[in-house]
């Protein structure tokens, strides 16, 4: 009995494990799991499904990879954490030269000078992990590979399931693969995550022409290019197990396993990018980092205490709040040495484009891309651990893809290094390129700041520089770069700092003003009859002149001063004020309230010395395109006069020219060019209708014409701008003038009810009525109805409604104005068309088409003497339909009003004359200007008495006497 009771036992153990073996559990516990039917529990967490045939597949070619795999360990919660750690986007790929390219690239559009080279980059995405069936080296993984040559395309979308493998068109060529394979991890070189990858896509086919494999793209076939099935693809991925500055880099190749002779093959792609946001970073690198920064700080200049430098609690979210945007490179104004050194952008590796600049790198970017930053603070000291990669951009580059790029190159430069609120100074070693495990690439210092105060020649909101690390050879000139700062973006920065401006400029933009505002009549009438942006009443002084700084600030298109006969093309322009008083940016209280005096309402006076009608102001003027590219931005400061309205400014320019014209030029200040006047008028904000609504700019530069830094004067005048109360205006204007269409429609359905009535109470008149005038206005009444569009106030209306805000569409008197005004329409119609249903010869009263006159000459009576203020909104491209250029203008609203009139006249002669005496009087010598009347179509009255069958003398007198009597 006991022997069968083991024998039950036996064969219970060999047919559990049985099961176990067809259910897919490990046949090779050191190499892959084997497919099978997955359990219930376990079937919803893998999408993807893997073939006994793919696992044989896996394990043949992944062999080296899984004999080299380190076991992993149950608790180890990495293995299924891939899928959000392990992708990429934007990386780089090369391929061996050879005769089996991969892809095709179309570049028959490309224009013959245009040297921006197409970029290849790379995309990899897990899809899967298989969680049921895993061995202790590996687990089964699917993934998404999308590679691709492209000039201005990027490949941040994971491509959707069943989306095409293969897409292509003149600069630009994708190729999506998908791949199936093991994830495994190992001990080499510093510690690797892997992925081995077999991929199934549709390969573009070559033809047998070796020098010309791709003759089918030439001849533009892109409905049906010719594809292989190809699953025979080999990928692995090698990624640190742990990312730090010397291992950073994700390294691949991509190969074919099929043989040379076979149509498919193709030559082994190699695939390179760097850590992503989800990655985890190990700060660890002490050594390299004190061989740049030992001793802290590194005495580069800025420590001098010129400049204010942060160092408060909150340095990692400025530093990681103002990486959004490019970094300018500073020229090397200061370097004086051979051509090939100034040259040179700091470590960099230069391109051509680049080395043309000759030191003053026109239009080189610099990006902060993938930084980690770990701030501590124990009780007043601070410091952070930060690290980072610097990326330059060449002006060959899309800068939108560049910033996104992942790829290492020698135009990259891995970062790591410490900051301390003792000095507030960032101090970082520098690794080039892909660099190596032992730091041997890092031979860079960079040094970072966060200034506090500013002038005209610090407008940085960051700043710092390359340094190279070699003393007795140094590789480069100190490679300077900055963040120009922006008054709308300072509240984000500085939350708990209190930045300031310092004026340096203000006694010679005195000067300006007596050189440009001698006295005359025309300014004695322009002071005393016209207003212009002032401070108003307000909370405090700050927030009046936060106010006042809205309003001057401008962001608008120009053309040149006076407008050339020729259609010039418009210059976008950017004023923004950066100061204004004491006020530094915008007023917010819980940042920039620094006394009591911000808590005192502030009321403007009745009587201002000439000294306080005079405020200090700063600015930053930007013309964004190509139109002044000598004017990339101006920084300004001086003063703004509130009586006339304009500004006399001292001007640094931003100029690039080369080392040796900046390093000659000996009055530079900073770099900067500050030999420049400029004056700025803006216009009135009362009385509008006298003066054109346009600011105009002059841009001078007091250099001698020899000089090469020496440019012509420019003029410019802007395009109609509007202020803040204006703005205001504009919206309130819809609530106005939905009161006005209240009247207006209510004098209407009065007209209409008194001809109503008249007809009630003289059913015998006689007289011509136009049908058709009725006709109209009944159409007119009911478009409103079908459409949507605004009743009456066309215009106005259609302005209004395109600035409206939330806050107007919330209105809820708005609203009630809104439905009060189609009810009113509804009754309009609906009394139109019970007048055209009673109008049987009877006459029009001279009440209804005098009302139904002053009801349409509201609204352009009303267009006319309002302000004429533009609308912002308005797109001036769309020339046929600009408001200052056709119908709809002055014209129109003195037009139209007379035409009006004129009919009303009109149909006044028409009515009290009759036709038979207007064709009498109507005559041009013996002919005659109406015809005579049809007698076959002339209505007779209904039950005619006799005596009117004898003569139609008492009718006609009657109806004399009625016309008479009609008011």
């Amino acid at each position: 009995m006991k022997i069968l009771r083991v024998g039950i036992l036996v064969a219970t153990v060999y047919l559990f494990l049985a099961l176990e073996f067809a259910g897919g559990y490990l046949i090779d516990r050191d190499v892959v799991a084997i497919e099978g039917e997955p359990s219930s529990s376990s079937s919803s967490s893998s999408a993807a499904t893997y073939s006994n045939d793919l696992i044989n597949e896996v394990k043949k070619e992944c062999s080296i990879t899984l004999k080299s795999a380190s076991e992993l360990r149950i608790e180890d919660s990495r293995a299924f954490s891939i899928k959000e750690e392990l992708f990429f986007v934007n990386g780089d790929w090369e391929q061996d030269v050879g005769d089996s390219p991969i892809l095709p690239f179309d570049d028959h559009e490309l224009s013959s000078n245009s040297s921006r080279a197409p970029l290849r980059l790379v995309s990899f995405w897990i899809t899967d992990v298989d969680r049921s069936h895993r061995s202790k080296k590996s687990v089964f993984v699917s993934g998404l590979l999308t590679m691709g040559i492209t000039v201005d395309g990027m490949f941040l979308e994971k491509p959707y399931e069943g989306s095409h493998q293969l897409e292509i068109w003149p600069g630009h060529t994708r190729l999506s693969i998908s791949f199936q394979g093991v994830y495994s991890e190992s001990n080499q070189n510093g510690g690797e995550r892997v992925l081995c990858l077999l991929g199934n896509t549709m390969l573009p086919s070559r033809e047998s022409d070796h020098a010309n494999p791709w003759q089918w793209v030439k001849n533009l076939n892109y409905n049906q290019p010719p594809l292989l099935q190809d699953d025979r693809i080999l990928l692995v991925l090698r990624y640190p197990t742990t990312f730090s500055l010397t291992h950073r880099l994700i390294q691949g190749r991509m190969t074919s396993l099929n043989p040379k002779s076979n149509a498919k093959h193709f030559d082994e792609v190699h695939i390179a990018s760097q850590l992503g946001k989800a990655a985890h970073y190990e700060f660890g690198s002490e050594k390299i980092v004190a061989k740049s920064c030992n001793p802290y700080p590194y005495q580069d200049g800025f420590l001098n205490g010129s400049i204010e430098i942060y160092k408060g609690t909150g340095f990692c979210r400025i530093l990681e709040e103002s990486i959004g945007q490019a970094f300018t490179v500073v020229p090397n104004w200061k370097c004086n040495s051979t051509d090939d050194f100034c040259s040179r952008l700091g470590p960099f590796t230069v391109d051509e484009e680049i080395r043309a600049s000759d030191g003053s790198f026109k239009d080189v970017k610099l990006y902060i891309q993938d930084i980690k930053c770990e701030q501590t603070s124990v009780q007043e000291t601070s410091s952070a651990r930060v690290a980072a990669v610097f990326r330059a951009v060449s002006p060959l580059e899309n800068q939108y893809t560049a910033e996104r790029r992942s790829g290492p190159s020698n135009m990259t430069l891995a970062a790591e290094g410490i900051w301390k609120s003792s000095s507030g100074q960032l101090c970082m070693a520098g690794c080039l390129g892909t660099g190596d495990s032992e730091g041997s690439e890092c031979k860079s210092r960079i040094c970072l700041y966060i200034p506090t105060s500013f002038s005209i020649k610090q407008r940085s909101i960051v700043l710092g520089s390359f340094f190279s690390l070699k003393t007795d050879n140094i590789s480069f000139f100190p490679l300077a770069f900055e963040k120009l700062v922006q008054p709308t973006e300072l509240w984000n920065y500085f939350k708990t700092a209190n930045p300031y401006y310092s004026y340096s400029k203000i006694d010679l933009a005195g000067v300006i003003l007596e050189k440009n505002e001698p006295f005359s009549f025309r300014s004695v009438i322009k002071k005393s009859l016209l207003q212009f942006p002032k401070l108003e009443d307000a909370e405090s002084y700050l927030v009046s002149l936060s106010v006042l700084s809205e309003d001057l600030t401008l962001h608008v298109s120009a053309h040149p001063d006076p407008f050339p006969k020729s259609r010039s093309p418009r210059v976008d322009l950017q004023m923004e004020i950066l100061s204004l008083g004491p006020l530094f940016g915008r007023y917010w209280s819980s940042q920039n309230s620094s006394s009591t005096e911000d808590k005192v309402p502030y009321r403007t006076k009745a009587v201002y010395t000439e000294r306080q009608l005079l405020v200090n102001v700063s600015a930053q003027l930007s013309f964004p395109g190509k139109a002044y590219s000598n004017f990339s931005v101006i920084f300004l400061e001086g003063l703004y006069d509130l009586q006339v309205g304009k500004m006399y400014l001292v001007g640094c320019r931003d100029i690039r020219a080369s080392w040796k014209i900046l390093f000659e030029s000996m009055d530079l200040e900073a770099g900067l060019d500050c030999l420049i006047e400029v004056v700025i008028s803006y216009p009135p904000t009362t009385d509008r209708w006298l003066v054109d609504p346009t600011a105009k700019i002059s841009i001078s530069s007091q250099r001698n014409e020899d000089d090469p830094l020496h440019f012509d004067s420019i003029k410019l005048e802007t395009f109609p701008i509007l202020y803040r109360q204006q703005r205001e205006d504009i919206l309130s204007r819809r609530g106005i003038e939905g009161i006005l269409r209240v009247l207006t429609l209510s004098l209407a359905i009065s007209c209409i009810l008194s001809q109503l009535f008249y007809i009630d109470h003289n059913v015998d008149s006689v007289a011509y009525v136009s049908l058709v005038m009725l006709g109209v206005q009944a159409v007119g009444y009911s478009l409103p109805l079908i459409t949507g569009a605004e009743a009456v106030f066309k215009r106005a209306a259609s302005k209004s409604t395109e600035v409206s805000t939330y806050n107007l569409e919330r209105s809820q008197w708005i609203h009630v104005v809104d439905y009060a005004v189609k009810l009113l329409v509804m009754v309009s119609f609906l009394l139109t068309l019970r007048l055209l249903q009673k109008i049987d010869s009877h006459p029009l009263r001279k009440l209804y088409y005098v009302g139904i006159t002053i009801v349409r000459l509201l609204p352009h009576l009303y267009d006319y003497t309002r302000s004429p203020s533009p609308n912002p909104y308005f797109v001036d491209e769309y020339e046929f339909v600009n408001p200052n250029w056709d119908f709809y203008s002055k014209f129109g609203d003195v037009a139209i009003p007379l035409s009006a009139v004129l009919l009303a006249i009109v149909v006044y002669i028409q009515q009290r004359w009759g036709y038979e005496k207007l064709s009498q009087s109507l005559r041009l010598g013996q002919c005659k200007l109406l015809p005579s009347s049809s007698k076959a179509y002339e209505r007779l009255p209904s039950n005619p008495t006799e005596a009117e069958l004898v003569s139609g003398v008492n009718g006609t007198s009657r109806h004399d006497k009625e016309n008479d009597d009609e008011d």
